[in-house]
């Protein structure tokens, strides 16, 4: 059957486009009004993507190509633009449009007094879009250019508050980072066009190349190898990361809308949209895994020790990603990973939406500050604690039942993976309960900045309990007794069942993580200074995250600024300094000439003179010598 509404999938990244454009041509004209344009406009998307969902979610849809844009054209080569409606990336339209929505929503609050609230919404509008047509993109090429769109408003969203010195550098780190990222997809997509039969890079071709076994496997591996390279950056995979926590020093909702739905999860995506390229290299695939189980402990452990309160939600998304990874590298199918990526989208934007209702009552982001916010802010603290639960993987909220379907796959296909997951959920159990005690639980603390704690408006709590809501209902669409999720997504029949070994030892770990957190940061029975008093070379190592930046600092950035000097000294005194150099010349020239023709008999008559020896020397001279 094919779908009557996949066909109009264009219209859902034009109507941010078109707010995009109307808020940046009549900005400050619109005043509030364009802040009710940004929103509509995501309403409308969210609607058509909701329908197209629905449409397929019956069942016996075809996946949908319009590629009749004729965009270049060299020789016999023809490069079609257009776009692809599949059942993957319809749940991707449905994330991203929700999320983005609830975000216009909340920011109306959050924002509210900022004099470029206009731009602010423009820039959401500009990010949708990008996200959006990177989702629906019909072909690599065409998802490249989303790709890099997406990372310059990313630029344009970290670096809003410019004037704050840590938002502009930040906003440069994330922007340089994940551009080298970009360069490993950009060479993928070169050699997909050389080694793909007729040069074509539409998904389809590459679907048929790839499951065909036409393409070397050597090139398979790079190709694959290079992509996951483009999704590190993107992603905040190690070594690629610093750029995420950092990021921090945009606006709250832009934190939610990066970490929840769009930048990070376009990483994931792309690994999923091309996993015909990994599952034909087993070499690609163990790369993917080990890099993602690696990236969500090492993040984990970081989080630990952490002290403002965005930054340990940001090494949670860095953890929550390196889970994603490592379950789309250990190549049953990328239903674990996708699954996984759908509930953090709601948990993860509720849990950054919820902060920033916090920082918005106290005025503050260092969890030490803060205290017995719960008496104050009851909406803020029974949906976060709902983030807290979803995240930590405790039954039966969402991120249960994602986290133990990657966990029964690493159970089953390797033991290394699984023992990983199982430490890193232990961590994110107690950091999480660590930064919900100290904030909502405890006696209120005086925190210096002359403000009431109160709790959010209407526009910023609403958000809130609709995507508590969801992190409580999200999971239940897949789970071992019920596998419709991965049935819908890949076709395919997945025969697993619930291996109550792996359930009995996540949620184990996820309690004993809470009551960790519990015995030190709320009963206080065991000191909160015990790691930084007993072995505090461990808590500096954490707390500084390893000092990875600084290592950074040493090896890449300082080099890289000194090779920038010379080149600067060698530019301005060596090339500017020979173009200087012969304009003076000339000039010099110019000027002794002008002054020679002054107008005086005399001397025109001197320097006649004067040419006349010269004359009569030369050739006194030669005939001298030839007489010689």
């Amino acid at each position: 059957m094919v779908s009557d509404y996949s066909q109009y999938a264009w219209l859902i990244p034009l109507f941010p486009l078109i707010a995009f454009l109307a808020l940046t041509a009549m900005g400050r004209q619109l005043k509030d009004l364009g802040i009710y344009i940004s929103i509509a406009a995501m309403l409308a998307s969210f609607i058509v993507a909701l329908l197209i969902f629905v449409e397929r979610l019956g069942g016996n849809v075809e996946d949908y190509t319009w590629d009749k844009l004729n965009w270049l054209q060299v020789g016999d080569f023809t490069l079609n633009m257009g776009f692809e409606v599949n059942n993957l990336n319809a749940l991707m339209l449905v994330i991203v449009t929700l999320v983005s929505l609830l975000v216009n929503v909340y920011s109306k609050g959050y924002m509210k007094g900022d004099e470029r609230i206009h731009v602010f919404f423009g820039y959401i509008a500009l990010f949708s879009f990008s996200m959006l047509g990177l989702v629906i993109s019909e072909n690599m090429l065409m998802l490249y250019i989303f790709w890099e769109l997406v990372g310059v408003c990313s630029f344009l969203l970290v670096g809003f508050w410019y004037f704050k010195p840590e938002a502009k550098a930040a906003a440069k780190k994330a922007f340089i980072v994940t551009r080298i990222g970009d360069v490993g997809l950009f060479l993928a997509i070169l050699l997909l066009y050389w080694y793909m039969p007729g040069h074509a890079l539409d998904f389809t071709s590459i679907h048929n190349a790839f499951t065909t076994g036409k393409i070397d496997p050597t090139i398979v591996t790079w190709i694959a190898v290079l992509i996951f390279v483009g999704a590190i950056g993107k992603s905040g995979q190690f070594p690629l990361h610093t750029w995420l926590p950092d990021a921090m020093e945009g606006p709250t909702p832009i934190s939610a809308l990066i970490h929840a739905a769009t930048m990070v999860a376009a990483g994931v995506y792309l690994v999923a949209r091309t996993f015909d390229i990994f599952q034909a290299s087993p070499d690609a695939l163990l790369v993917v895994a080990y890099v993602g189980g690696f990236t969500a402990i090492f993040a984990a452990t970081i989080g630990i020790a952490q002290n403002d309160i965005k930054r340990i939600l940001a090494y949670s998304t860095v953890s929550q990603l390196g889970y994603m990874m490592m379950a789309l590298g250990i190549g049953v199918s990328y239903t674990s990973g996708m699954f996984h990526l759908f509930t953090h989208a709601f948990f993860k934007a509720l849990l950054f939406l919820g902060a920033g209702s916090v920082i918005h009552a106290v005025h503050t982001q260092d969890i030490n500050e803060m205290g017995g916010l719960s008496r104050k802010m009851k909406i803020t603290t029974w949906t976060f604690a709902i983030g807290t639960l979803a995240l930590a993987g405790i039954f039966p909220f969402a991120g249960f039942w994602s986290k133990d379907m990657i966990l029964t796959e690493a159970y089953e296909h390797n033991q290394l993976l699984f023992w990983i997951g199982v430490i890193a959920a232990f961590f994110t159990a107690f950091y999480m309960s660590r930064l919900f005690f100290l904030v909502f639980m405890g006696s209120p603390k005086h925190n210096g900045h002359g403000h009431e704690p109160h709790e959010s408006p209407a526009s910023m709590t609403t958000p809130l309990i609709v995507l508590a809501v969801l992190a409580v209902v999200a999971g239940f669409v897949n789970t071992p007794f019920n596998e419709w999720l991965g049935h819908w997504l890949t076709g395919q029949e997945h025969d697993e069942k619930a291996n109550w070994m792996v359930i009995i030892l996540s949620t184990l770990a996820g309690l004993l993580g809470i009551g960790l957190g519990y015995l030190i940061y709320l009963k206080r029975s065991i000191p909160r200074d015990v790691v930084s008093s007993k072995a505090p070379w461990l808590y500096t190592l954490l707390n500084r995250k390893y000092f990875i930046d600084e290592i950074y600092g040493g090896v890449f950035v300082r080099p890289l600024r000194g090779l920038g000097l010379v080149l600067e000294l060698i530019d301005i005194y060596i090339i500017d300094g020979i173009v200087r150099l012969v304009a003076f010349t000339v000039v010099s020239l110019g000027r002794l000439g002008s002054r020679l023709q002054n107008g005086q008999l005399q001397t025109y008559g001197v320097i006649m003179i004067v040419g006349m020896l010269i004359l009569v020397l030369a050739i006194a001279g030669r005939r001298f010598i030839h007489a010689g």
